[in-house]
């Protein structure tokens, strides 16, 4: 690397970042090549060049974009076409619209999936509940889901897809508040966003699945830590084992918040008296209170697949090679930050079910066992440490970094390009080797 970099990047520098952006967006492999060391007074004006660098590439990169905004009541619609090698003729229609007043720091966000019923009438009931839920300030995007059949998920690798795009390109608008997004759904939806809200928990502020209940095997809450979690679903709702599914994720909710005090708020009931249909109104405006803590110094992340797909990052972390040889088990990251000391623990897990019923597999016992292999980068910025004082960093109670972190462009590019996130753009990072 080489010497400190005095000041803000040029505009040289700034273009050859937007350049690999925009090699990683057209699925490129490749590494950033001009790494340099910065001085810790830029780092935020860095920072901010290397965003602009982001939208930049963004802005210049052909695709399927999010149409204009406009008020949610006019029902304006648009469209993207899944790529085929994730799901035959995928064409995803979606409405776009807002209520309320633009806050100075940008839109909530909420997206709502739909259940499964027939696809046009449940797309046009979305776009009617949407409407008239207590949540202004608010900008929404409801999905149509694609195909039926088998690809009737909202939780597949095509979804997946969507999703993410989704966040890249609302972040990179500069109209929604990265603090403030929520998933939330009904039925099927209310099953994939439960799973959607643990697998992508660090975007999140919040998560709302209704009239569901997912095998915890399939959502771990574990990986909620640090977002309001709600599930609200009908005492009376016995299909598929909702209703003791729910009751399964209110137990281990309440379990992880006696653990970690203030870290899993929740609102998970089973609401007296009702089945399958329940009042859906209380949801969006109790998630709408909450924000995202973007930088959280405790969390935990249990890195499962998701229809064959394992996420590269979670939080400040980025991981090289996961510790699990494959998914018969999980690599399991719990970090814990105090002071200047961060606090790593890596383990694989395993599931056991004991309980199924009606060839669903309802309950589980889960069994850790150490590690002994796995790459990955702690990023790190001044909201996590203070960068101005060496740092401590222990991975299985080994101690794997002392000193003072030097920042670097090429962290802030890498953490940018991982995560596409305004908030996580680290300048530091400490490489694990396991």
């Amino acid at each position: 690397m080489e010497d400190v970099y005095e000041g803000v990047i040029s505009d040289a520098m700034k273009s050859e970042v937007r350049n690999y952006f925009s090699g990683i967006l057209s699925g490129e492999d490749i590494v950033f090549g001009h790494d340099v060391r910065l001085e810790l007074e830029y780092v935020a004006d860095n920072a901010g060049a290397v965003w602009s660098a982001w939208r930049e590439a963004n802005d210049r990169y052909s695709e399927e974009k999010l149409i204009d905004i406009a008020p949610l009541s006019e029902a304006s619609s648009g469209k993207w076409t899944l790529p085929v090698e994730l799901e035959p003729s995928a064409d995803m229609p979606y409405y776009l619209g807002v209520k309320g007043n633009r806050p100075d720091g940008g839109w909530p966000l909420y997206l709502y999936l739909h259940g499964s019923g027939d696809k046009e009438s449940e797309w046009a009931t979305g776009l009617s509940l949407c409407g008239n839920f207590n949540d202004a300030p608010s900008m929404y995007f409801i999905p149509q889901i694609p195909n039926t059949g088998q690809w009737y998920r909202w939780w597949q690798r095509s979804k997946q897809y969507a999703w993410e795009k989704l966040l890249r390109l609302a972040f990179v608008s500069g109209e929604v508040d990265p603090d403030k997004v929520f998933f939330f759904g009904i039925s099927e939806g209310g099953y994939g966003s439960q799973r959607l809200a643990s697998f992508y928990a660090d975007y999140l502020a919040g998560a709302g699945p209704m009239a569901g209940g997912e095998p915890l095997k399939n959502a771990p809450a574990e990986n909620c830590a640090n977002i309001a979690f709600s599930l609200r679903t009908g005492a009376e709702d016995s299909g598929f084992g909702r209703n003791r599914l729910t009751g399964y994720t209110k137990d281990e909710f309440d379990r992880l918040e006696q653990l970690h005090a203030g870290y899993y708020e929740h609102w998970v009931e089973l609401i007296p008296g009702d089945g399958h249909g329940i009042d859906y109104s209380p949801t969006t405006p109790w998630l709408a209170s909450h924000e995202r803590t973007p930088w959280p110094k405790y969390f935990c992340w249990e890195n499962f697949e998701m229809d064959g797909r394992y996420r590269d990052g979670f939080c400040n972390i980025h991981v090289i090679e996961r510790s699990n040889q494959d998914a018969s088990s999980r690599t399991v990251y719990e970090m814990n930050i105090e002071g200047n000391n961060v606090n790593m623990t890596v383990r694989n897990v395993s599931y056991e079910t004991v309980e199924t019923v009606s060839g669903i597999e309802m309950k589980f016992e889960k069994s850790y066992e150490d590690v002994s292999r796995g790459r990955f980068v702690i990023y790190l910025n001044d909201n996590l440490v203070n960068l101005s004082e060496p740092v401590v960093v222990t991975v299985n109670g080994k101690t794997v970094f002392e000193g003072i972190p030097e920042p670097s462009l090429g962290m802030m590019v890498s953490s940018c390009a991982l995560f596409g996130d305004p908030m996580r753009i680290y300048p530091c990072g400490v490489e694990v080797n396991l």
